[in-house]
């Protein structure tokens, strides 16, 4: 059974989410022929002053 996570910035809309773990679910199924049924998708939305890149919090641009 293949687990798979998406670590992401807050703010997509839940049509956006089930566009993403659709077309996860489908890769993966075809990538390593597990069912599609068999295939698990997390997503993690990350706070934007959880996350700095080169120094700078994700919130401050």
């Amino acid at each position: 059974m293949p687990y798979v996570t998406v670590k992401m910035l807050e703010g997509r809309t839940d049509e956006q989410k089930k566009a993403l773990v659709e077309k996860v679910t489908e890769v993966v199924a075809e990538t390593t022929g597990a069912p599609t049924e068999k295939v698990v998708v997390f997503i993690e939305d990350m706070k934007k002053n959880h996350y700095a890149v080169n120094g700078k919090l994700a919130s401050e641009n």
